[in-house]
């Protein structure tokens, strides 16, 4: 749990940083002008930077995720009794749910207990599942699983996470700015030798702030993550049957302990995460607490 924490984290650091070091070393700062900082530049500049990666991984997302973790789609022709169980499943929740394309539907080699589902919208998604999940549980269970992963592609929580993450990258990019200008200017005050801003402490300063200002927005996206999990969890429990989705989820607690790391950056999108105790970066509530939500729900 911790190393996909921390990968998570630095996943994010990594491409503000980034975003930081090109428009310092391209020059790109049109919000510099002469009597201080163009706000509304500044808000323009940091919206286009910082939603626009969000994007293109929105985009590219169901093909990462196929090439991540070896997703092989099912023929909607197949005859084989599994595959043909499983996309009759999706594509049962899918009508109920009022989608006018079907989903691809695929399932991964895996020991692991999990699903995912993935796109830049409900009728453009992909839902996977893995093999171990498949070849441990009930038909009831699974359906369970599939009911959860269409609520996520129902409510279309792959786009709100992905406006989420871009709004807090923008977000960190104007407040690390306004910040380290403010503080550069102080110094210079200070510095009876100085002409103005210091260009070094500046960029140093937006640095230190992006670091800052990253962690703080990750506590935030992890908490939408955590209740879009009840959430579908309840939506589960509408298409599948309040007892079905809670003893899906009583056995995904029983082999949580069976991860698969070949795509950290995919463990938000599952519905089984081991929970560690940094809960606040946990993209997961502990799969206890998502049982005793459902228990208390009204059959």
């Amino acid at each position: 749990m911790l190393k996909r924490i921390l990968l998570f984290l630095a996943t994010n650091l990594l491409v503000i940083i980034t975003i930081s070091l090109i428009t310092t070393v391209l020059g790109l700062h049109p919000y510099l002008v002469q009597n201080g900082v163009d706000y509304r530049q500044l808000a323009i500049f940091c919206a286009i930077w910082g939603m626009a990666g969000s994007f293109i991984s929105l985009l590219l997302s169901r093909f990462m995720a196929k090439m991540a973790m070896g997703v092989v789609l099912i023929n909607p022709k197949t005859a084989n009794p599994q595959e043909r169980s499983l996309l009759d499943l999706v594509y049962g929740f899918a009508r109920r749910l009022g989608f006018s394309t079907m989903p691809e539907v695929g399932i991964y080699t895996s020991p692991e207990l999990n699903a995912f589902a993935t796109g830049p919208s409900k009728n453009k998604a992909l839902v996977a599942v893995s093999s171990g999940l498949l070849n441990s549980m009930n038909r009831d269970e699974v359906e369970a699983v599939i009911g959860h992963e269409m609520t996520h592609v129902a409510n279309g929580d792959m786009v709100t996470m992905t406006l989420l993450q871009g709004v807090i990258n923008a977000f960190t990019l104007f407040l690390s700015r306004v910040l380290a200008y403010a503080i550069s200017m102080a110094l210079s005050r200070n510095n009876e030798k100085s002409e103005g801003p210091s260009y070094l402490v500046y960029n140093l300063l937006i640095i230190v702030f992006d670091i800052l200002l990253t962690i703080l927005g990750s506590i935030v996206v992890a908490a939408f993550s955590r209740w879009r999990e009840y959430r579908a969890d309840a939506g589960g429990a509408r298409l599948a049957g309040r007892d079905k989705m809670i003893a899906a989820l009583k056995r995904l607690e029983r082999g949580v302990n069976l991860q698969d790391d070949r795509a950290p950056a995919m463990a938000a999108y599952k519905i089984s995460s081991r929970d560690g105790w940094l809960a606040l970066f946990s993209s997961h509530p502990p799969l206890e607490k998502r049982i005793e939500r459902l228990a208390q729900l009204r059959a």
